[in-house]
């Protein structure tokens, strides 16, 4: 493996943006694991069949300047304050913030705080006085899991994570759209994606007549009863909303509530093109929220194993297919900044919130070197 890695330039925060953009990009990459060197081309701007986006025209419109943030599990370790005093430290000017569910609530006392007026004033203005936005409120679950206790416990985390939001003005929920059994029987959750032999399709179906589309259109109804108008659902794997079709399928079930927290790191692997799924969910005013995370795909293994071969332990990499990275890290500073340049083009008007599951960059510095990446993308753009 090492013997197939060619030389990189060195990470430097001393780069300006030009050499950043014209070198940097083609070392921010997978640390030499197997197939880096096809992602350096394409990070340098030689056309390929993997990067189809980089080649296309970039608007020279009026760019209007997104917010750079972060999703709060990666700071678990620290207190609030600890944690936006690091922060507001990067330069960083909004945050999303986890109320329960899998990421927690590691910084969000969400039952001291959501008909509590007083002590939520008081929590917000901690983030006020650093400069810093609550952006967005993340309560990633299983609503319609198909343990009941399981189901109820994460439908009270969404309903107070509403209230919430409403009584601070933010006007964004990010989370899961879920997954439930294949059967009333079934005790764990059925993800399926493939409809054949029939009795999938079948399980399927009723998924979503008698689950997930019910659940939806209630728990929608009681956001915009509490002025929440942006359910941004990641399109996760193992959760039936998994890719820009499924999105669409529920909102066109429940309504206008629903959009995109548009990852792509769940994408990439999926094989979707990042510039065509947010023009396309775009010019549809899908898209709520951005979380900023990567993914490399190692081609040798991808030939090998097919791109579910999915790893998440820095030790598994040898044999992965397809791993999470931080921005940068698995597609160069081009790709990234035709992303950038997209979510400009579409007039998105949320925050880039990075999101780090790097198993090589782990905690606080695959957050700092994402920021330090978006931040010069960001900045070659607007020209400043």
């Amino acid at each position: 493996m090492s013997a197939r890695r060619p030389n990189r330039p060195h990470f430097s925060a001393g780069l300006d943006r030009r050499q950043f953009l014209a070198a940097g990009g083609t070392g921010l990459l997978a640390a030499g694991l197997p197939g880096a060197s096809q992602f350096a081309d394409a990070a340098a701007g030689i056309p390929s069949k993997s990067s189809p986006s980089r080649s296309r025209q970039m608007s020279t419109g009026a760019k209007k300047k997104i917010p750079i943030g972060v999703f709060d599990p990666v700071y678990d370790t620290l207190s609030l304050d600890q944690m936006l005093d690091k922060v507001s430290a990067l330069g960083l000017e909004a945050m999303e913030i986890g109320t329960g569910g899998y990421p927690g609530a590691n910084h969000c006392p969400l039952d001291e705080l959501y008909n509590d007026s007083a002590k939520s004033k008081a929590w917000a203005k901690k983030f006020d006085d650093r400069g810093l936005r609550v952006a967005t409120l993340s309560c990633h679950g299983n609503p319609v899991h198909p343990d009941p206790k399981h189901a109820a416990r994460d439908q009270e985390i969404f309903k107070k994570t509403v209230q919430l939001a409403e009584r601070i003005g933010v006007k964004v929920i990010v989370g899961f759209s879920g997954c439930p059994g294949g059967s009333p029987t079934d005790t764990q959750p059925n993800w399926i994606t493939y409809r054949w032999p029939e009795e999938y399709n079948q399980m399927l179906q009723w998924q979503w007549k008698e689950k997930v589309v019910p659940y939806w259109k209630e728990a929608a109804k009681f956001a915009r009863e509490h002025g929440i108008h942006r359910l941004a659902f990641e399109m996760h794997p193992n959760f039936v909303v998994y890719n820009p079709r499924t999105l669409l399928r529920l909102r066109e079930a429940v309504g206008e509530e629903i959009g995109a927290n548009c990852d792509l790191s769940h994408l990439f692997w999926q094989g979707c093109d990042p510039v065509e799924v947010i023009h396309f969910l775009g010019k549809q005013g899908m898209i709520y929220h951005a979380h900023m995370k990567d993914t490399v795909l190692y081609p040798e293994n991808v030939a090998r194993y097919g791109v579910l071969n999915f790893v998440f332990e820095k030790e598994d990499l040898p044999l992965a297919s397809d791993a999470f990275r931080a921005v940068g890290y698995g597609h160069g500073a081009s790709t990234w900044k035709a992303i950038l340049q997209a979510y400009m083009d579409i007039g998105y008007d949320g925050i880039l919130s990075i999101e780090n599951e790097d198993p090589i960059l782990s905690g606080e510095v695959g957050v700092e070197r994402a920021a330090y990446v978006l931040k010069n993308i960001r900045n070659e753009i607007l020209g400043t």
